[in-house]
């Protein structure tokens, strides 16, 4: 019979194994959600206006800016969670707790002015949405898109993170159909969007828009947020494992970066694909049109060139993300006035207030769409403001001991830093010689 082991006695080992290896899985399941809640960011309306702008107006010269603004945004958004799962804290929180109180003014200042740019995109894309939808006046559209956000984050108020997750990914699914669905019924040439991806510009305003993608790619509000939301996972985290009878005092950062990793790539390949989906989709059917510069002569557009279908689920897909971004950019400027200032300030009162310059802008007539892509410059202007005191932080033992950036990570931080920076400046300089 030999010295092996009872088969009862090895399956019983095995059926442990199994049991303890789905545990595991489940709980890095459980683990996933903050990247997907600031995903949402990263295919707000902005990041729509800009892509169709840019693919209807230049083709595919512009691929390779989505592509390397994805590649940044991974590295982001992984040192912005790393911060708030290792320190229990938020980037406004740390902030906050650093600098004194005119640089912190200052700083809440800057902050406040890019929310305030994310606000305006998302209430404006979610009431162009209603008009596309429903023939909602914009001004009406723009009311209606700040109330349901508000409703959105009532969820999270009463049924807790967990659930606002996933009522932000739900819009997530939805947005990913209506923006992709184009490319389904009319593939663009594979040899011309791999041309797309040489590094190359056309002039003044092809730098303008690959500021603008940019900035609705590598978006400052998401980088303060993620972290809070990586904070409160941690929190989380703790909890479930008091309950299941671990020490109160067991904190497993490794654990929970390594969830994080995968939240992280998750989320921002599928938000990547999104947006370039969405710039394939105007250079194959809308380049050369006349009439495709707005989001409406852009639906105009898809809609002939590849039916109302295609049409319909453009417009719901952008109002699954107005709604969707609306409420993640209110949440984030609430963590933002929270962690810098030490001020809560009540969810309905900020969204009212933050709602309001939409809404002036929606009043004036400009165009939506113009105002849109502004918005997105606005906000690659605040990128480099959250972005290198991320790199700094992170990088430091005394805040993240074992768990500081290491060599490699920290070149390439300051490296997407540098890049956003000279971008910016090569910006201003052609739009003030006007060439």
């Amino acid at each position: 019979m030999g010295g092996g082991v009872p088969t009862g006695l090895a399956g019983r080992r095995d059926a442990r194994a199994t049991s303890s290896s789905g545990m595991a899985r489940a709980r890095l399941v459980s683990l996933l959600g903050p990247a997907f809640v600031a995903a949402i960011a990263y295919v707000d309306p902005g990041n729509v206006a800009a892509n169709l702008t840019a693919g209807a107006r230049y083709g595919y010269l512009l691929v390779w800016v989505l592509v390397a603004a994805n590649l940044m945004a991974v590295l982001v958004q992984y040192l912005s969670a790393k911060l708030g799962v290792v320190t229990g804290r938020s980037l406004p929180e740390v902030l906050g707790g650093s600098l004194r109180r005119p640089a912190r003014l200052a700083y809440w200042a800057q902050a406040e002015a890019v929310a305030a740019a994310t606000d305006v995109a998302e209430v404006i894309g979610g009431a162009i949405a209603l008009y596309l939808l429903f023939g909602v006046p914009l001004l009406a559209g723009g009311v209606i898109t700040g109330v349901v956000s508000l409703v959105v984050l009532s969820v999270q108020r009463r049924r807790g993170q967990r659930v606002f997750e996933a009522v932000i990914a739900s819009f997530l699914l939805v947005l990913t159909v209506g923006f992709c669905a184009g490319l389904v019924f009319s593939p663009p040439d594979a040899g011309a969007v791999l041309g797309g991806l040489v590094p190359r510009l056309a002039g003044t305003d092809s730098v303008l828009l690959a500021a603008s993608m940019l900035g609705a790619t590598v978006m400052p509000h998401a980088i303060y947020l993620h972290s809070a939301l990586a904070r409160d996972r941690r929190r989380y985290d703790a909890e479930q494992r008091v309950r299941q009878g671990a020490p109160q005092t067991e904190v497993e950062p490794r654990r929970l970066l390594a969830a994080t990793r995968w939240d992280v790539a998750c989320a921002l390949v599928l938000a990547g694909g999104v947006n370039v989906a969405m710039l394939l989709v105007a250079a194959h059917n809308l380049a050369g049109q006349g009439g495709t510069d707005t989001i409406e002569g852009a639906h105009a557009a898809i809609g002939s060139a590849l039916g109302g279908g295609v049409a319909l689920l453009f417009a719901v897909g952008l109002l699954a993300s107005g709604l969707a971004s609306s409420s993640v950019g209110a949440y984030a400027g609430a963590e933002i006035m929270s962690g810098l200032l030490h001020v809560r300030v009540p969810m309905l009162a900020r969204r009212l207030v933050t709602l309001v310059p939409a809404i002036v802008l929606l009043a004036t007539g400009v165009s939506p769409t113009w105002l849109l892509v502004v918005s997105q410059v606005v906000l690659s202007f605040g990128i480099p403001f959250a972005t290198i005191p991320l790199v700094v932080l992170t990088r430091r033992r005394s805040l993240l001991g074992e768990h500081r950036n290491g060599p490699v990570t920290q070149v390439a931080a300051w490296v997407v830093a540098a890049a956003i920076v000279v971008l910016n400046v090569l910006l201003l300089v052609l739009t003030v010689r006007g060439q």
